[in-house]
């Protein structure tokens, strides 16, 4: 067998006189990669009571009708009510990730000392990556039921509010996206039988985009802003809840081309009305495995729970702005 021999010139990038130059990196990696979303981090973690996780909503209140509450006070005579209440349940989904360490490559990179933080920024890039999947399917989980589950995702909360069937569709061209929004807000607050009060309006950033634009086009407005979380701050919309956050949210998805056919979706939320139900910790767990014979690290992230959206046919409104 022939032997083969490699050329240092391979390796550096020059040899001179005096100088031996060779390939060195900046000890940082340069990462600017999406990670968590703003929704699942103001929704409500509550744990869970089993599985499925269930809980009851009172629909109604003991209240008599006019008819049945004022009565002749010299011959009274009540009639008999009761609340009504209906149980509800929540199943709970399983979600996954994993990451292996091998042994040789860890050694080589420790020797090295160039990369030294390299392990544990993988291990929470791996945990990073799977809250970043759980806030995708907040929204969008293919699940279609609650009582009989037909996927291993999350029923999502965009499902659940359309389920809910309060959905209102406004074009672009019509110079009516804000008032639209006013007007539903408004009709959610005067609703007679729940004390509904929306918090926060969330839509893909050109949806959010659009609305400028008709603010200053239409009223020469520019909207003040709110913080919605630590230093985050957005526009806020007046409405007859108050002034309710544009909250841009990167996972919510629009279908065509802006300009020509698209549909931009927004949801008016009562965050306190959606839940994430958890098992064991909210956070996820990383659990690392026995030292298999190829000496490889493994490590498995898990994380238990799902989303309900409480009052989804009239505490939450879906908007479709058609472009």
């Amino acid at each position: 067998m022939r032997a083969q021999f490699l050329d240092l010139m391979a390796a550096a990038d020059y040899l001179g006189p005096g100088a031996i130059e060779i390939n060195r990196y900046q000890t940082e990696i340069f990462d600017i990669v999406r990670r968590r979303g703003v929704f699942g981090q103001r929704i409500k973690q509550v744990p869970a009571t089993g599985h499925p996780s269930r809980f009851f909503e009172e629909t109604a209140i003991a209240a008599p009708t006019a008819t049945q509450a004022f009565v002749d006070p010299r011959n009274i005579a009540p009639t008999v009510n009761a609340p009504t209440r209906v149980e509800l349940s929540v199943p709970l989904k399983a979600l996954v990730n994993q990451i292996n360490y091998n042994l040789f490559d860890l050694e080589v990179t420790a020797q090295q000392s160039q990369f030294a933080y390299l392990q544990a920024k993988d291990l929470a890039d791996a945990v990073d990556g799977l809250m970043r999947t759980h806030d995708v399917a907040l929204w969008n989980g293919n699940d279609t039921s609650l009582s009989a589950p037909t996927t291993s995702q999350y029923f999502g909360v965009i499902g659940q509010i359309e389920a809910g069937g309060n959905t209102v569709t406004v074009a672009k061209s019509s110079g009516n996206i804000v008032q639209t929004f006013r007007t539903t807000v408004a009709t959610m607050v005067s609703n007679a039988s729940y004390q509904v009060r929306p918090t926060a309006i969330y839509a893909n950033p050109m949806l959010l985009d659009l609305i400028d634009q008709e603010m200053k086009a239409e009223f020469n407005v520019v909207m003040d802003t709110v913080e919605v979380t630590g230093g985050f701050r957005v526009k806020a919309l007046s409405t007859q809840a108050g002034d309710l956050p544009l909250i841009p949210d990167w996972s919510l998805g629009y279908t065509g081309t802006i300009g020509s056919g698209a549909t931009l979706p927004a949801y008016i939320v009562t965050e306190d009305l959606i839940e994430y139900h958890w098992l064991t910790d909210p956070n996820p767990r990383v659990f690392k495995l026995g030292l298999p014979s190829a000496l490889t690290q493994q490590l498995v992230v898990v994380k238990f729970g799902a989303p309900v959206v409480k009052g989804a046919n009239f505490a939450h409104y879906e908007v479709k702005v058609t472009d």
